[in-house]
């Protein structure tokens, strides 16, 4: 065991270890030609179960192994033909940091187990609220992802609306948390719903809003909806504004939004796990006009930012609502300790440094790179609709808001229903075939393809290759079906 654990006696051993872990990375890496192997769940389980391990090997057969169990099989997010889901291939920066993170281990709980990464970590927050339009007084933490951030933003609105006093206190605590009502899109991202179950909110808590054409929260239908609430004595604890659906990319009309979240004293909370990229751009900031005046934003750095997983964190316009997550502990954080321990703020205790990762993004790229990148794929996107717009057998569902294009196969003569059959069949061809992957979506009821683009090297070729094969998969299975009827 002491030969193994990381320390200066094992220095030599643990550098010549990594060496050897990156030849072989860097060598496999040179071989992948498609996103993913195309073998079924049942090969993958049998390689993987066939490994013993209870009968450990050298260093060098496990990295063998590795490349059987593992790299043969993984899912290549860099590579051109992967356009499936919020997966954006990784900066270097970023994975030099890993390095550090894993190997010197630090927990950003506490000051006695982190130090210097506290004060990285809050650094970057100060920078992130500062791209939001935050003032002073504003904070956040990171967090294991946009379903974590989500969660804790509504925690916090839920001991707000208690303390702002909107609630009888008259009522029990279970009556009263069963009036409670949240606002968002019927396109929001499904952790708003599962968030409310795990704060114990009443099963009809989570009211869907319409859209616009453009799959906008409509802000005529949220104030409609706010005042039904109130009609009913219900009550009002956060409005959900999305800054990037995740099937169309939609950014909610924010202002608005805010204004009516103002005039009713009800939390605002924007999830940008998507479109949190455009704090970074150039070109496109002034989407996000009025996400200065939520009480809280949730960011995902490892989509928008390329950054490895996990890289998120919820930001909050005042420090003081991070107190609805503030627990202490005597041998941990006591209420007497006046060091800047961050599980003060976090719902997590043990938490990784994964913070040091955007640090030297920005140290090494700077924030201009970054916003270009994701610029550039919002580029890709409204080319790749232009493509599908020109073609009779594909139809685009809309204009690309942010990075998607959702489209289907449907040739003269398929009928709906038949498209609606026929494309998640398109999607699984692809993916036993390996060289291509795409997600397959719903929208109003109608099955639908869509592409997430994220890689910044990626070029329209590229995404055309992946539409030719969208289109002779189709083509394949449309005879395949015409075939199975004349016999």
């Amino acid at each position: 065991m002491d030969s193994h654990v990381f320390s200066p006696a094992n220095a030599e051993h643990y550098a010549t270890t990594m060496r050897r872990g990156i030849d072989v990375l860097t060598d496999h890496l040179a071989s992948v030609e498609q996103p993913f192997s195309g073998r079924s769940v049942a090969d993958v389980a049998r390689t993987v179960d066939a490994v013993d391990l209870d009968q450990p090997v050298d260093v060098e057969s496990a990295l063998a192994e590795l490349r059987d169990v593992y790299l043969d099989d993984a899912v290549w997010f860099h590579d051109a033909g992967y356009a499936a889901h919020l997966n954006c291939p990784v900066v270097v920066p970023a994975l030099l940091a890993e390095l550090f993170v894993s190997a010197v281990n630090s927990s950003l709980d506490t000051w006695d187990q982190s130090a210097g990464g506290t004060l990285i970590e809050r650094r970057l927050v100060d920078w992130t609220t500062g791209r939001i339009g935050f003032g002073e007084g504003a904070d956040g933490v990171f967090t294991s992802g946009g379903t974590q951030s989500n969660l804790q933003a509504l925690l916090m609105a839920r001991g707000e609306t208690f303390l702002r006093g909107h609630v009888d206190p008259g009522l029990a605590y279970n009556e009263s948390l069963s009036r409670f009502r949240v606002f968002c899109s019927r396109d929001a991202h499904f952790s708003v719903q599962k968030s409310a179950t795990i704060l114990g909110l009443d099963a009809a808590a989570v009211v869907p809003v319409d859209v616009d054409a453009r799959h906008r929260m409509d802000p005529v239908a949220l104030e409609r909806a706010l005042h039904d609430c109130l009609a009913h004595e219900l009550v009002p604890m956060a409005v959900v504004a999305t800054a990037g659906t995740t099937d169309l990319g939609a950014i909610d009309p924010l202002g608005p939004v805010a204004d009516l979240c103002a005039e009713h004293g009800v939390w605002m909370h924007v999830d940008a796990a998507y479109g949190g990229g455009l704090l970074a751009s150039r070109r496109r900031r002034h989407r996000l006009d009025g996400i200065e005046r939520a009480d809280s934003v949730t960011v995902d750095f490892h989509k928008t930012f390329f950054q490895p997983v996990s890289a998120s964190a919820v930001l909050v316009r005042d420090t003081g609502a991070l107190r609805h997550v503030t627990y202490h502990a005597e041998y941990l954080n006591p209420r007497t300790a006046n060091l800047p321990n961050q599980v003060d703020k976090s719902m997590q205790t043990t938490r990784r440094f994964d913070a040091l990762k955007l640090w030297m993004t920005l140290r090494t790229m700077g924030a201009d790179a970054v916003g270009d990148g994701f610029d550039s794929v919002i580029d890709l996107a409204h080319a790749a609709a232009d493509w599908v717009r020109a073609q009779d057998d594909l139809l685009l569902r809309a204009e690309p808001e942010l990075s998607t294009v959702v489209l289907r196969y449907q040739p003269d003569g398929v009928d709906d229903d038949h498209a609606d059959e026929l494309n998640p069949r398109i999607r699984q061809a692809l993916w036993r075939d390996g060289r291509s992957i795409v997600a397959g979506t719903k929208v109003e009821g109608r099955s639908w393809l869509k592409l997430t683009l994220l890689n910044p090297a990626t070029t329209l070729d590229d995404v055309v290759r992946v539409l030719e094969r969208v289109r002779a998969a189709g083509d394949d299975l449309l005879e395949h079906d015409r075939q199975g009827v004349a016999s």
